[in-house]
């Protein structure tokens, strides 16, 4: 049985009672998410996972980071630093998405050494085996290739898988009149596209959905609904064809909790900030409360090398508005492949993002870290205020960098702190005397 179907008899599972204790609430809570599909647990029966998460209604904001070789850069040590640095400063989850190199063994050590829920978007192996391995092209890819893959990731373990099930036949008649800028942006989503105009047949991820279905229940993988035809601009934001594709994956979200398989749905993409808001909104409409998994979202798109806070700012606004699952961004991102650097900007950039819509969320854990480093502020202690930190390294670097103060203050007041000047004054009202 999945753990949906668990929920729904009432039983509680290991894995519920340790994200509910990570989240501070009633393991009540988590079976009620699970049930009602307001929030899925990652977590594949072959057992990878030692930290799994709740992501969904009522939990903390979580935040996924993408890793994986390409093409040029087969190199699978400098995808584990990634790793590495991804958990160290955070990521709830990682996906592996390498298009390079020997894909099921790079998938195999990336698996053995991530403790977290991992993702995959299928997709790409097959279309990549399609080219590399039986020497035919992307368009010419069997119906049987496609889900031997997704049956083989299963069984090496892997927890929730990104599949463009809205690409469809209908959905993409939606771009016929070539409105956007920017028509697909989504590489699976590009793929099944071709496969489509070129097979003249209708997706094969949507056609034989019952198929995916029984995959995902057997092993208890999470489907992610992706947004193969997110907008890939501002402009092109809220248009039929996304909105279409949305559709179709609402409908698909009732056929998954039917079968006991966990949802949730990916979405935008680029959007203007006017219009995250009500991009969140109409996805849990639409959606019937499925969790939400948003790309940034990016609020502009003029800053190349300072996506990560572009994303960070678009995320915010999403998750506050009621988006549960980042997935960041890093400075690379439209650029290159991201460096281990890169990849700690990107993981703190959004972790950020997070934390600013957990305090709109009323999220206690949130409120107290905050509170915890104004006391620090407060008495000018340094070292409680580096060890709250998000980044703790960067924090003791500057202020060692910026050298100590006499007056016990940052170099950049000196003994003209208002932190300390005030609490001096403070002091000699109370002497005086004063109420306080």
């Amino acid at each position: 049985m999945t753990l949906k179907e668990l929920a729904e008899q009432g039983k509680i599972t290991e894995e519920m009672e340790i994200c509910a204790k990570n989240e501070g609430v009633p393991v009540e809570n988590i079976v009620e998410g699970l049930k009602n599909g307001s929030l899925v647990i990652c977590k594949n029966k072959k057992g990878f996972v030692k930290k799994p998460c709740a992501i969904g209604k009522g939990v903390t904001t979580k935040i996924n980071v993408n890793i994986g070789t390409s093409k040029d850069r087969p190199n699978i040590e400098e995808e584990l630093e990634k790793l590495r640095v991804a958990l160290k400063y955070g990521a709830d989850t990682v996906m592996d998405l390498s298009t390079g190199g020997d894909l099921d063994e790079i998938r195999k050590i990336i698996r053995e050494n991530c403790p977290v829920p991992l993702g995959t978007v299928p997709i790409y192996q097959a279309a990549i085996e399609a080219v590399e391995k039986h020497h035919k092209s992307i368009v010419e890819m069997s119906v049987k290739e496609i889900f031997d893959v997704i049956r083989k990731q299963a069984e090496d373990g892997i927890d929730f898988m990104t599949v463009h099930c809205g690409v469809t036949k209908a959905s993409l008649e939606r771009l016929k009149n070539k409105e956007r800028i920017l028509g697909v942006v989504s590489r699976g989503g590009s793929f099944i596209a071709e496969w489509i105009i070129y097979n003249n047949k209708e997706n094969p991820l949507y056609e034989y959905f019952d198929e995916l279905l029984e995959i995902a229940r057997e092993y208890d993988i999470t489907l992610s609904l992706g947004d193969g035809l997110r907008p890939g601009c501002i402009v092109d934001a809220t248009d039929g064809a996304q909105i279409q594709e949305l559709i179709i994956l609402g409908e698909l979200t009732l056929r998954a909790w039917d079968k006991g398989v966990q949802v949730m749905i990916e979405g935008p993409g680029h959007v203007p900030l006017t219009e995250i808001e009500a991009n969140v909104r109409l996805q849990k409409k639409l959606c019937h409360g499925a969790p939400f998994y948003v790309l940034g979202p990016l609020p502009a798109d003029i800053a190349p090398g300072y996506d990560h806070l572009v994303g960070a700012i678009g995320g915010a606004i999403a998750g506050s508005a009621g988006a549960d699952f980042l997935c960041y961004l890093t400075p690379a991102e439209h650029l290159r492949l991201p460096t281990v650097e890169d990849v700690k900007e990107g993981v703190i950039a959004t972790k950020i993002a997070a934390h600013i819509a957990d305090l709109v969320k009323g999220i206690k854990s949130a409120w107290e870290w905050n509170k915890k480093m104004a006391i620090a502020r407060a008495k000018l202690d340094w070292e409680e205020q580096i060890k709250l930190s998000i980044d703790p390294e960067k924090a003791r670097r500057y202020r060692e960098e910026g050298g100590i103060s006499k007056s016990k203050a940052c170099t950049m007041c000196g003994p003209y702190c208002a932190i300390k000047i005030f609490e001096e004054a403070f002091s000699f009202l109370k002497g005086k005397g004063y109420k306080s």
